[in-house]
């Protein structure tokens, strides 16, 4: 690097940083430090080959397996023209951008993740310091611009830009473009590792009983289903809703809490216990977290078709699905 940019780059660092809370800037040096202590690529891939375009993407060594885009990535992904690593920031400070993006898409943008891209066993020139984001970011981005542009809020010199943030969403939703990054990559889940994640919810002696549900989430699908209230207990229909709309979608976790609920119940609960005496901590929250967001969905659908569509596409994010 020439010493005439490294005085600008310092300058725009400086500048960054000051419009910074404290709490985003301790944030950002704790990645560096991340970066600089022990943050690194195990596996490393390319979406040229899958998908034709030329994005470099990383599974990092954090307990998370972090699937990662380079930041030059998600500007080629995006197709900005020029400016290399720089190219995603630049945009975002557009008026526009700012402006369909907001606030917190474009704070994770000015802090990305720092982490050695140096892939330990290849034979390969050395990198240094990668600069790249969460693959979730991606998809947040591109659905913020279409959203803008259906909005009419778009320039018409950005209809490319659009155009492939559409593709982006059309190829890859944010549940499945992990998995991607994984194969891409060349990095194979156990199962073990798929298991150990889960146990995170899930601890080995049932929790005591604590009422989780909010009675308003059940008059909500009396209301929608049309279903009469008995005097003693519950409808047994409610046991399927809990099912579908609240366990199975708890924490993305595509049914494996729930299962793992039911065998730890299984093996160590009596007859009479409720699933959710069976989750961890860290279960309950992600439980309340899910209670709280089919209650709002609820309060705010007039239907149960509404309802269900909203379920389909904003819990499960698809486009069709069909419940019992």
């Amino acid at each position: 690097m020439s010493e005439e940019k490294k005085p600008k780059r310092a300058a725009g660092a400086k500048a960054l940083a000051a419009k910074m809370t404290p709490e985003e800037r301790a944030s950002r040096a704790k990645k560096g430090a991340a970066a600089r202590w022990g943050l690194k690529a195990t596996h490393k891939g390319n979406f040229l080959e899958a998908l034709g375009v030329d994005v470099d993407c990383y599974v990092l060594n954090d307990i998370e397996k972090t699937a990662v885009i380079s930041q030059r990535g998600m500007a080629s992904a995006l197709q900005l023209g020029g400016g290399g690593g720089t190219a995603l920031p630049r945009f975002i400070e557009g008026k526009t951008a700012s402006k369909a993006l907001g606030a917190e898409i474009s704070k994770k943008v000015a802090s990305p993740l720092i982490f050695k891209g140096d892939i330990p066993g290849v034979n390969a020139p050395p990198i240094g310091d990668v600069h790249g984001y969460d693959v979730g970011l991606l998809i947040d981005i591109c659905k913020a611009l279409v959203l803008a542009n259906a909005k009419g809020e778009m320039l018409k010199s950005q209809a490319n830009i659009v155009a492939q943030a559409n593709v982006i969403l059309a190829a890859s939703a944010k549940a499945g473009i992990q998995g991607l990054v994984y194969a891409l990559a060349g990095y194979d889940r156990t199962k073990e590792e798929v298991i150990e994640a889960y146990k995170l919810y899930v601890r080995e002696e049932a929790r005591e009983y604590e009422k989780e549900f909010s009675p308003n989430l059940y008059e909500q699908w009396y209301r929608l289903y049309g279903i009469a209230q008995y005097e003693r207990g519950r409808p047994w229909e409610f046991r399927y809703l809990t099912i579908d709309h609240i366990y199975r979608p708890l924490a993305n976790s595509h049914g494996k809490v729930f299962d793992l609920a039911k065998l730890n119940k299984a093996e160590n609960g009596e007859k009479g216990e409720k699933i959710h005496q069976f989750l961890s901590e860290i279960g309950v929250k992600a439980l309340r977290t899910q209670v709280g967001m089919i209650l709002g969905i609820a309060t705010v659908s007039d239907t149960r078709e509404q309802y269900e569509k909203y379920i389909t596409e904003k819990v499960y994010g698809q486009k069709e699905l069909k419940f019992d």
